[in-house]
């Protein structure tokens, strides 16, 4: 009967090397090269235990490369969303034998170049994109990667996995007008190189106003860039120069809702007795500010697994169309928009 120790002496590895390929196990790399012959020895010498012949059947989802793209640079006010996407995204390669290739964010000019430089470096098969990055790097990309899936992408040639950011900033600000605000502020910033009134945050916030026929202060509609210093100064120039002050704050992120919280305590406002505010994302700190923020649970987590998913299942030809997967978001209610939150 055909052995391990068979198997590793004709293809000259270790018996440890052999038995790593045939349970699938990627916490130490093997060549490509090293697993296709242990494979092929292995069905040429009768090698047939009931583990290796389900792994076989199945090894293009333990042997493909997959690399990551991110919109905005790690180290800015969404690094604890983002994080927690990337989590997910390694949490699910490694569940199916793979490791992350690289993690890559188009910040400066060069960064094309770099991004091109991995690309061709690790022969990825697929490449996972998060939020919207410059025309030009995604068309190279779509044009030299075999399998692009988007997360939180609005292209509908690719699959993406999303939330619905329009429906939960609605909800979010629906929800503040049913506590009886009527003088609600908007804070976040726009998505790439659109228009800041276009992004679907600010329209969620747009609809549930005009819905309400409440007006739209211009004061309080404020473009701090997604940039959490930014969100402070200018919610508190905001403060300063505003005869009215609004009940409410809506924030496109709980970084930028924590900032303007800060402005608006700075001020002598009590939150939420004297102005509430809401932020999305529900990132782990938001627990923890003073009074907690009311928040919308973004599923950040599930959709990096997801997004693994929907990867390797187009990787292994199982769909021929590009689906959007759309996981459902939460409301957090909790202190900082009055009610009865935690």
């Amino acid at each position: 009967m055909a052995r391990l120790k068979d198997i590793a002496e004709q293809v000259g590895v270790s018996i440890s090397t052999v038995s790593r390929v045939m349970k699938n196990d990627a916490n130490r790399s093997v060549s490509e090269e090293t697993r296709r012959k242990i494979w092929e020895t292995a069905e040429q010498i009768g090698y047939n235990s009931q583990r290796a012949i389900k792994a076989k059947k199945n090894p293009s989802k333990h042997g493909y490369r997959v690399g990551c793209v991110v919109a905005m640079p790690q180290n800015k006010y969404n690094n604890p969303y983002f994080s927690i996407i990337l989590e997910g995204i390694e949490k699910e390669l490694s569940a199916s034998g793979m490791r992350l290739e690289f993690v890559h964010s188009l910040e400066k000019q060069g960064d094309l170049q770099q991004l091109q430089s991995l690309v061709k470096e690790h022969r990825l098969d697929g490449l996972l994109i998060v939020e919207r990055i410059e025309q030009e790097a995604y068309k190279w990309l779509k044009e030299n990667v075999g399998m692009i899936v988007g997360i939180d992408l609005a292209d509908k040639t690719i699959p993406v996995v999303s939330y619905d950011r329009a429906a939960a900033a609605k909800e979010a600000v629906q929800y503040l007008i049913a506590q009886g605000h009527r003088q609600i502020a908007y804070i976040g910033g726009a998505e790439l190189n659109d228009h800041f009134r276009s992004e679907k945050r600010f329209l969620g916030y747009l609809s549930a106003m005009q819905e309400a026929g409440l007006p739209i202060h211009e004061d309080w509609v404020i473009d701090v860039k997604w940039d959490v210093s930014l969100s402070y100064e200018l919610t508190k120039q905001a403060f300063e120069r505003n005869s009215h002050t609004p009940t409410a704050i809506f924030a496109a992120s709980d970084m930028m809702a924590i900032a303007a919280m800060r402005a608006a305590t700075e001020r002598g406002l009590k939150v939420p007795e004297d102005i509430a505010v809401f932020g999305v994302d529900n990132i782990e700190i938001s627990e923890f500010t003073s009074p907690p923020l009311s928040t919308i649970h973004v599923p950040k987590l599930e959709m990096g697994m997801f997004a693994v998913k929907m990867l390797l299942d187009y990787l292994d030809n199982r769909y021929d169309i590009p689906v959007k997967l759309t996981i459902p978001y939460k409301m957090m209610l909790r202190r900082s928009s009055g009610g009865n939150g935690e």
